[in-house]
């Protein structure tokens, strides 16, 4: 890529909700800058961002490309992220080292609900941002009602700086508001067009829209502002300056109309990109921590010490593990250390790569703005920061959405029980919206993240590239088991074999304690009628009972256990006696003290567009579920609930169908509930059955 200036530097994220062209939109930046000699197709599965196997085989982006190009002198860094909800980690990732956002919307179905999140990123980032409305000629594309969404939904700082020349078949080209010029393309894909007048069918709208955004670029700058109120006429050179102020300082959001297909606007869609986004030295400082955690900033200086952040991590077939970073500060050559401040480990350059989709190009040294990997750092992970030795500085940890989708994963066989372990680690390694555990209370290996449709692809990389094979299956609901009220009951085992008996006898009052609180046992014996050398033992019998419950063999929780009587004999009275004593006085007691299944609740968060919202809150209510509250977020509604972890294991896919695919949740732990009796008594005959199955295999 040559000499790279940070002045000339411009980093942006492609983000929008799937299906709305990102790819498709970097294709034609790739193709009109050069980069490629030929555009292709998602369909095709050749173009330069989707080149995982599983992205060619559902036609759909998963993960984040980074591709390098070159227009007008400007060196662009551009991220196509993925735009299901499955995959939103990857947008998270993209705008969090970005220093503007190209937001895509479909001039067909408007602004939808992964635009807003991407939107509401951004917003929280105060990055500046510009929209690309995509589609432009397709059947029903309507770029006056897609701004009004976008305007209405998102920002009414979003104004247009081109206007269509036709719309659907007839779209041919574009109106430069500012400048009074308008461009008609081939419209053949070759990317060729000429200046015409415009169009006198759009002038006074051409006039209209220029007012409104000469009103609102000129707030950027007090000299110019005042010149316009008195009237004077201000030059295209100090319209253009005062409208890349504008968009620095979050004033104006530009808004291009443009089709991938016929590779209409792209062009003037680089043009804006190259000459009004900001360079990475124009960008406000970015939050940082020292030592125990006291904030600081790295500004972004190339003559200060080199910080960058680690946003993902990638595994090639040929090369291995590749480590993609930003560089917020200073410069760095390929001869030189490099320190992960995160963990305080020293990797060593192998070397850095532009990278352009899977592909890359070698460079001797970096500076700040740069977007690029390096290959085999060891123990470098994504959201570490990376200096040189003596810097302590370290970047903010990347805030992840939680998983929402989990399935329990068996291996098929011993070999790849071995092996689950080592391609779990890797995988996480990938993407940290992963998460894999073991439930201690239930036994399953439980397997979680954003949708089915992301756990699917995981799971068929996993026997790809790792050859483990894994079953699948719904997880089993971590019950617990308490009590509501007091009960007493005696434990008593008495057995004689010949020689030397086993005799211990316990006597248990259960009481309930308050949520939360475990298991607490109390010591009341007196008079010595249990030694105090068996009272561990009796405890020990008593936790190890309720791990395992009595109702449906879930661990019992939330009550106190004293012991207050019993008796031993001198010869036959021993540890192991005890233990079964008092786990036999325990299932007594329990059984008599009104015992209870509870269920872990969830607090539950929707985001749907407000056609669906009915559907949402009837379905709720369908899985017990209670509606806490409803906000409005522009046109989507949010739905806040409480609802049974057991009701909700394929929520994700049922949202996805109930919404066309529009709708997204969170959900996080709140608290356990009691469970209603003819749900545990369903629960209770299930786990009554898998006993017995078990016992007679």
């Amino acid at each position: 890529m040559g000499t790279r200036k940070p002045e000339d530097i411009r980093t942006l994220a492609v983000v929008s909700h799937g299906g709305a062209g990102k790819t498709s939109l970097t294709e034609a930046m790739l193709f009109d800058t050069g980069a490629i000699s030929r555009m292709g197709k998602v369909e095709d599965k050749n173009t330069v961002s989707d080149f995982d196997a599983e992205e060619h085989k559902r036609q759909i982006s998963i993960s984040t490309a980074v591709t390098t190009l070159s227009h007008k002198s400007r060196t662009l860094y551009v991220l196509d992220t993925p735009g299901f909800a499955d995959f939103q980690g990857e947008q998270v990732c993209a705008l969090r080292v970005a220093d503007s956002a190209l937001l895509v919307v479909s001039g067909v179905h408007g602004v939808e609900v992964q635009t807003q999140r991407a939107w509401d990123q951004a917003e929280d980032l105060k990055i500046p941002a510009l929209f690309f409305v995509s589609k432009m000629d397709r059947e029903h594309a309507d770029f006056e009602k897609t701004l009004s969404e976008i305007q209405e939904s998102l920002s009414d700082r979003a104004l247009p700086l081109f206007l269509p020349m036709g719309q659907e078949a007839s779209f041919k080209g574009l109106v430069d508001v500012l400048s009074g010029k308008a461009y008609q393309y081939k419209a053949d894909g070759s990317k060729a067009f000429e200046e015409v007048p415009v169009p006198s069918d759009l002038q006074e709208q051409a006039q209209k829209v220029r007012d409104t955004l000469v009103e609102r670029i000129v707030e950027a700058d007090d000299d110019l502002m005042m010149r316009y109120l008195d009237g004077e006429e201000l030059t295209q050179e100090e319209l253009a300056g005062a409208l890349r102020k504008a968009v620095l300082g979050r004033l104006v959001f530009p808004v291009l109309p443009g089709s991938t297909t016929l590779n209409v606007g792209v062009c003037q869609l680089l043009d804006v990109v190259a000459e009004v986004l900001p360079s990475p030295l124009e960008m406000a400082p970015r939050a940082a921590l020292k030592g125990e955690g006291a904030e600081t900033t790295v500004a972004p200086d190339p003559q200060a010490p080199f910080y960058a952040l680690c946003f993902k991590v990638m595994v090639d077939p040929y090369v291995g593990k590749l480590s993609f970073l930003r560089v917020f500060s200073g410069k760095l050559t390929s001869d030189q250390n490099i320190l992960n401040v995160t963990r305080g480990e020293e990797e060593r350059i192998s070397s850095f790569r532009l990278m352009k989709g899977k592909d890359g190009e070698e460079v001797k040294d970096i500076c700040v703005g740069d977007i690029l990997t390096i290959p085999k750092l060891d123990s470098t992970q994504v959201g570490d920061t990376l200096s040189v030795k003596g810097q302590e500085l370290r970047f903010p940890p990347i805030a992840f959405p939680k998983p929402v989708y989990s399935v329990a994963v068996t291996p098929k066989s011993r070999a790849d029980e071995d092996k689950l372990g080592n391609a779990m680690h890797k995988v996480l390694e990938e993407d940290r919206t992963l998460g894999f555990l073991k439930n201690p209370e239930t036994g399953d290996s439980v397997f979680s993240g954003m949708g089915d449709l992301h756990l699917d692809i995981v799971l068929s990389r996993i026997k790809e590239r790792y050859k483990v094979e894994l079953d699948t299956h719904t997880p089993k609901v971590p019950y617990r088991e308490t009590i509501k009220k007091t009960a007493k009951a005696q434990g008593k085992y008495k057995k004689q074999t010949g020689g030397r008996g086993q005799y211990g006898d316990v006597w248990f009052e259960l009481a309930p304690a308050e949520k939360s609180s475990g298991v607490t046992f109390l010591d009341r014996v007196v008079g010595g009628v249990v030694p105090k050398n068996f009272i561990p033992a009796a405890e020990k019998g008593l936790r190890e009972a309720a791990a395992k419950g009595v109702l449906a063999g879930y661990p019992a929780v939330d009550f106190s256990c004293a012991i207050f009587d019993g008796s031993y004999h001198d010869v036959d009275s021993s540890e192991m006696a005890f233990k079964i004593a008092a786990s036999m006085a325990f299932k007594k007691a329990f059984t008599d003290a009104a015992p209870v299944l509870q269920e872990p609740i969830m607090n539950v968060e929707v985001t749907v567009p407000e056609e669906c919202l009915g559907d949402v809150m009837g379905d709720f209510n369908s899985r017990r579920g209670r509606i806490a509250g409803i906000d409005s977020n522009g046109k989507l509604q949010v739905v806040k609930a409480q609802c049974p972890l057991s009701e909700l294991f394929r929520y994700a896919i049922i949202l996805r169908s109930m919404t066309s695919g529009r709708g997204n949740f969170t959900m996080e732990f709140s608290h356990y509930e009691e469970v209603p009796a003819e749900t545990a008594k369903k629960v209770i005959a299930a786990a009554a059955a898998e006993r017995k199955t078990e016992e007679e295999e």
